[in-house]
């Protein structure tokens, strides 16, 4: 007695099945366990028995037969197995569950020039204030010469005999779902539909030269560290006619040694003694663009904060306007004292006397 499982048992599929049903139960299983996509073991002993099955149940002669004496029928099983090689691996056998690859060529259609990346480096005061850069810039130009065409001058280009000018070959392919075509760019013109026999010879046929230029780079006022500034189709030309890349700038700024930026505000931390501090005063801060008075109130505490409107940085981008420059004192305690300082220091603190606990400052 045979030890093969029926082959309908095998499609899953009962004895009244169609050649439809036949035809895609064997695609479903034929997928699932094609050894390519499916690595457990055992995988490739299925996929024969799935192979073998469908080879006489898509026969109708071989179907009739095994339908009659099962697998004792002359010719069942037919050639058998053929090995994997017959689908060219999964994914040929992919292409032809779903209709075939049809890879296009894009040799021939416009493409977007190389961007490029340069950094700049601007101080304090040129962020503030906005500065003009020159830019020294190498880069893949449009052939001054052929204008793009890699043609030298009076000469043409001939319709490759390969793909008779249309830049992809057609292959069509025969498997047990029936005929497929397979569309590559063509490997004699690489997908172009011509042949350039003379080149032009100053761009030795790239259709594109190298050449130095030099751009003058606006940086706007109010750029932080960190900001990215574009320059539209100033990077390297397309090719196939296509346009240009774009040119972007990464922008660092230096960091000053008076001054912190927080947003769009300048800090600036004002030491202040301990009598200004008490009998309050008016002194000159240091500003980006200056020096400004900041009247200071009696009884002024360390860490409170004075705004000086509009002596930040521009806005850069939402709205018009700047942001502020935020003083914040601190009362500077003496670390030596002569001896008449320390006397009048004692008696002020017998006077005073201690603070209390509820005199505390909070955070």
């Amino acid at each position: 007695m045979s030890d093969k499982r029926d082959y309908y048992e095998v499609l899953g599929l009962p004895r009244t099945a169609t050649e439809e049903e036949i035809k895609r139960a064997f695609r479903k299983l034929a997928f699932q366990y094609h050894p390519d996509h499916n690595s457990d073991g055992g995988s490739g002993d299925k996929f024969k028995e799935i192979n073998e099955a469908y080879e006489v149940l898509s026969n109708a002669d071989k179907r009739a037969q095994y339908d009659r004496f099962g697998h004792a029928a002359a010719g069942a099983g037919g050639r058998g197995f053929e090995g994997f090689d017959a689908f060219g691996g999964f994914g040929d056998i992919f292409d032809a569950f779903f209709g075939g690859a049809a890879t296009t060529s894009r040799a021939r259609e416009p493409r977007v020039g190389a961007d490029l990346r340069y950094r700049f480096t601007v101080t304090f005061e040129e962020a503030m204030r906005g500065v003009e850069r020159e830019l020294e810039v190498e880069r893949l130009e449009v052939c001054s010469l052929c204008h793009g065409t890699r043609l030298k001058q009076g000469s043409q280009a001939q319709k490759c005999p390969n793909c008779q000018g249309s830049g992809q070959v057609r292959r069509v392919q025969q498997s047990f779902f029936g005929q497929f075509v397979n569309v590559a760019p063509c490997e004699r013109c690489r997908g172009e539909g011509a042949i350039i026999t003379d080149h032009c010879p100053q761009c030795r046929g790239s259709g594109r030269e190298k050449m130095k230029r030099r751009l003058v780079v606006d940086i706007p006022a109010g750029v932080d560290d960190g900001s990215q500034i574009r320059l539209r189709g100033e990077g390297e030309a397309g090719g196939g006619g296509g346009p240009p890349g774009d040119i972007y700038i990464a922008v660092s700024m230096q960091p000053h040694k008076l001054f912190r930026r927080e947003e769009d505000n300048v800090l600036y931390n004002l030491p202040i003694n301990i009598a200004q501090a008490a009998l309050g005063d008016e002194v000159e801060t240091p500003t980006v663009e200056g020096s400004a008075r900041v009247k200071i109130p009696a009884g002024t505490q360390t860490g409170t904060v004075f705004k000086l409107k509009g002596k930040g940085f521009p806005h850069l981008t939402h709205r018009d306007g700047r942001g502020d420059q935020l003083v914040k004192v601190f009362v500077v305690t003496p670390r030596s004292l002569k001896d008449k300082e320390r006397r009048l220091l004692q008696e002020l603190a017998a006077s005073l006397g201690k603070p209390s606990a509820d005199q505390a400052v909070p955070d």
